[in-house]
């Protein structure tokens, strides 16, 4: 059976970046502690310090009755010196533990979240790019980073508590010891301390955990809107008055949350100290009147009250203990959903590597396939809440039964309309996806056999809209190859005719190209990506539209660099233009998830089929002359619909 929790308690609406509950299931807990095992050193140590810091902590009032007995009131100097040294050396180790403690407990915290935070990110780059498709990226940061570090803070906060659970324990030993009739009269106040105390603590956990889902919501906004591509659209068909209303609800709503929890956190520190102050002063009289009846001496009454001002303090921590603690499990909890989320592409135990410095040959036999659907791939909570609505529906295949072979060494153009499946082809090979059904080998291996290295290693790819980092040009090139050299990075430059563009720009390789590229044109972009593919130096090319939207210039220099990027190895080409596949080995039309014809530019038009259709659409002029005749209709007949595309 399963709990399910509210994260925090807190109710979540239709408009947080998280509305859906947490489940905690059975075992959590000992979960968590499992995590604790490789610091359990770490642990044992801060139990020491602690019950030392503790210990210091009730011997000083211990010193402060010998003081005032023995010293003062007896006019004994000599105790007098003595015993404020003892009591000015136990502050000072005092405070010199506490620094220890505090050390340890953020070597034991900053480790528990070191390895979950590198486990949850290692495993999250293993999920396949469906995963990625579905999730909402500010979602899935603030899960491996914000709540990470709000576990870790709260984890400090229960080594704290421990801490003082321990003083509490031998505060109220030594009360009973000094006086059971001051320490019966102690307990009885403390439920009228805590009670307020509690009630408020309830409050700011509440309050705290809606602010900071409040303000993840802006901050996945933000990052949506202010990214290049969200900027660039919000300026073009964006509606600024209706968004910076938005933007002003959500900074109102962080505004009123804040000032809420900086009252309440002050009604806390007044209730503490009021409590402190009201504890003290009954102290003083039902004690003051003990020591003028002779019941016990004055130092004694000054130890109860230093002991008094050392238990309030810890009792409110370990009045928040319980929120806490529940707010670091349902924090752990969340990042088990997504450790729990099992990658569905996976290495196999045995997997081979495939063959190096070898252009393979590239086998579809009877593939069928079908994107994944929700449930196979993602975590409802970290998807938008409308998605919820597709997570039941039934996924239609693809790719249905598609059989060609891609000899060693040759191009295979993919054309046909968009939707046909001529990308989905590229994924598979690439290994984003496997296929739902039949077989895909590379070198006569089923890819699936593959070791993800050797599969990565091999292939490489040229997207129609290449990537690059919010970086320098170097580092984007040595992403595919980090040990490249310098005369390595500019031959793969001259062979992508990218060359003379970066000889030109004042930094050279050391030039910021923006984010996601933007400080560079399309064509700029595509050649980098394509010097990049030079030095990664795969033996098998995919280029998914790799010339469309360049301009004329742009495409001749771009197709300049593919003839050095495709020399010996393995290609497969989508092409958006037909012009730039006449020379392949073989042209595979794909329509309708399938193969529908196949064979060399001049056959496929001799076949008078879909590719001529194609090739009909891009290159012939269909327009009839205008006539002279008014009644004659002079319009040109429409083009064919077809777009030529992945």
């Amino acid at each position: 059976m399963e709990v399910v929790l509210r994260f925090g308690g807190v109710e979540k609406s239709e408009g947080d970046p998280d509305p859906w509950p947490t489940r905690i299931s059975p075992g959590t807990l000992r979960r968590v502690f499992g995590y604790f095992r490789p610091h359990l050193g770490k642990v044992a140590l801060y139990v020491i310090v602690a019950v030392l810091e503790s210990l210091t902590v009730v011997a000083t009032p211990l010193l402060l009755q010998q003081l005032v007995d023995n010293g003062i009131l007896k006019n004994d100097a000599g105790v007098v010196v003595t015993t404020a040294l003892l009591a000015a050396g136990l502050s000072v180790a005092n405070a010199a533990l506490a620094l220890v403690s505090a050390h340890i407990s953020g070597l034991i915290g900053e480790g528990v979240t070191y390895d979950l935070r590198v486990q949850a990110l290692d495993h999250v780059r293993r999920q396949p790019i469906a995963f990625f498709t579905r999730t909402q990226t500010g979602v899935l940061v603030g899960r491996l980073h914000t709540e990470l570090i709000m576990a870790q803070q709260q984890f400090g906060y229960l080594l704290v508590a421990a801490t003082s659970a321990l003083s509490v324990l031998l505060v109220l030993g030594e009360l009973f010891f000094l006086s059971w009739f001051v320490a019966v009269i102690t307990l009885l106040m403390v439920p009228l301390f805590l009670l307020p105390w509690i009630r408020v603590g309830k409050v700011l956990q509440k309050r705290t955990v809606r602010l900071m889902d409040m303000n993840a919501g802006l901050g996945g906004v933000l990052q949506e809107r202010f990214n290049v591509q969200g900027a660039m659209l919000a300026k073009l068909f964006g509606r600024p008055d209706e968004e910076m209303a938005d933007y002003r609800d959500r900074a109102e709503g962080i505004r009123k949350i804040g000032v809420n929890l900086a009252v309440y956190g002050r009604i806390s520190f007044v209730l503490m100290g009021l409590m402190a102050s009201l504890a003290t002063a009954v102290i003083y009289g039902v004690g003051g009147g003990l020591v003028l009846g002779g019941a016990f001496q004055l130092g004694t009454l000054v130890a109860v009250v230093t002991l008094l001002g050392r238990l309030f303090g810890p009792i409110a921590q370990l009045s928040g203990m319980q929120e806490t603690a529940q707010t670091v499990v349902v924090s752990f909890s969340r990042i088990f959903e997504v450790l729990d989320l099992k990658p569905l592409i996976q290495e196999r135990p045995d997997a081979v590597e495939l063959a190096k410095d070898t252009a393979p040959d590239i086998q579809f036999d009877n593939v069928v396939f079908r994107y994944p659907a929700a449930d196979e791939v993602s975590l409802r909570s970290l998807e938008h809440v409308r998605a919820a609505r597709e997570r039941d529906e039934v996924m239609a295949d693809v790719l249905r039964g598609v059989d060609f072979h891609v000899p060693a060494g040759t191009m295979t153009a993919l054309v046909g309309p968009s939707g046909a499946g001529k990308s989905t082809m590229t994924h598979l090979v690439s290994r984003l996806y496997d296929p739902t059904g039949g077989t895909i080998r590379i070198g006569g291996h089923d890819l699936r056999d593959l070791t993800f290295d050797s599969l990565r290693g091999a292939v490489g790819v040229v997207s129609q809209d290449a990537y690059l980092f919010h970086d320098t040009i170097r580092e984007n090139l040595l992403y595919a190859r980090p040990t490249a050299t310098e005369e390595e990075l500019v031959e793969a430059c001259k062979g992508a005719q990218i060359w003379d563009l970066i000889q030109s720009l004042p930094s050279g390789f050391d030039t910021i190209t923006g984010d996601r590229g933007y400080r560079m044109s399309g064509g700029e972009k595509q050649r980098l990506a394509i010097a990049r593919l030079l030095l990664k130096a795969p033996s098998i090319v995919v280029l998914d539209e790799a010339t469309a939207h360049l301009d004329s210039e742009s495409e001749a220099a771009v197709q300049r660099a593919l003839k050095t990027a495709l020399r010996d190895r393995t290609s497969l080409v989508i092409a958006h233009r037909l012009s730039t596949i006449r020379e392949a080995d073989q042209i595979l039309v794909i329509d309708d998830g399938g193969v529908r014809e196949r064979g060399t530019h001049d056959e496929l038009l001799a076949l008078g089929g879909l590719y001529a259709e194609l090739h009909h659409t891009q290159f012939a002029n269909p327009v009839k002359p205008v006539v002279d005749d008014p009644e004659e209709d002079d319009e040109p007949e429409p083009l064919p619909q077809v777009v030529i595309g992945g």
